[in-house]
């Protein structure tokens, strides 16, 4: 199996202190204008999805769905987590990089 490197730049970003993990903390990194990058899991609530897409769509943060709740907790060191947001700029451009190129895989693939 290959390796997911978009999983293992959340590690590095969580071990480094970049990452705001779970809904609470993710919504104050938005509000606080500290996040630059935000995941949900893809099997986290409509309610948490639609909530999420409308604040990164005010405040011009982007948002992606990947993995799912026990996977994104796992590679930042926590129990599960439906969304998180990535601190530090250089990190977050460099994961949502890998972001689209898995998604244009994924969307190749099909």
């Amino acid at each position: 199996m290959k390796p997911d490197r978009v999983l293992s730049m959340l590690s590095i970003a969580a071990k480094s202190g970049s990452v705001a993990s779970g809904e609470f903390s993710t919504e104050k990194a938005v509000k606080e204008g500290k996040a630059c990058l935000v995941i949900v899991a893809r099997d986290a609530s409509d309610n948490t999805v639609k909530m999420f897409r409308n604040m990164t769509d005010f405040y011009g943060i982007p948002m992606y769905l990947y993995s799912d709740k026990e996977t994104l907790g796992h590679f930042i060191g926590k129990e599960f987590r439906a969304s998180l947001a990535v601190t530090k700029e250089g990190l977050a451009r460099s994961i949502e990089d890998k972001l689209k190129q898995t998604i244009a895989t994924e969307s190749w693939r099909n």
